[in-house]
Formats: C-alpha cells, sequence, structure tokens
C-alpha cells in the first residue's frame, strides 16, 4: 500500500481511526492508572476541551466564569 492510498484509507475512515485510538488510549490509561484516575484525566480532558472551544469562539471566559460562581453564591 503506497503513501495515496494509506492517506486516502485514513481520510475516508477518520472517525472510525480516531475512535480507535481514542479507545486504545483510554484502555492504556486504563491498566497503567486505574479507573478513576482515568476517570478524573477525562473529565480534565473534557473541561479543558470546554474551555479551549470557548476560547476558540472568542468568548469571554472570565465573564463565563463570573457568572458560574455567583449562580453558586444566589443558592
Amino acid at each position: 500500500m503506497n503513501k495515496d492510498k494509506l492517506a486516502a484509507f485514513i481520510i475516508s475512515h477518520q472517525g472510525k481511526m480516531i475512535g480507535a485510538l481514542m479507545g486504545f488510549l483510554v484502555g492504556i490509561f486504563l491498566l497503567t492508572l486505574g479507573f478513576f484516575k482515568t476517570l478524573l484525566l477525562s473529565i480534565c480532558i473534557a473541561v479543558g476541551y470546554y474551555f479551549g472551544k470557548k476560547i476558540d469562539n472568542k468568548e469571554d471566559i472570565v465573564q463565563f466564569i463570573e457568572r458560574l460562581l455567583n449562580s453558586y453564591g444566589k443558592k
């Protein structure tokens, strides 16, 4: 299989490749770190992704955090 065919295969099956890689990484983390450390790592990655997406969309992070903290103080 030459490079062009391999690249075309990866591009046409991009979601499957990313999913397989993610599953592989989660499996490695579960085997080496354990369930709860892997869960904590996954939560940290999700929070980082969420805030990174807000930054990419040019949203005001400070305003979001202030709104979040104020909503907890009003309860």
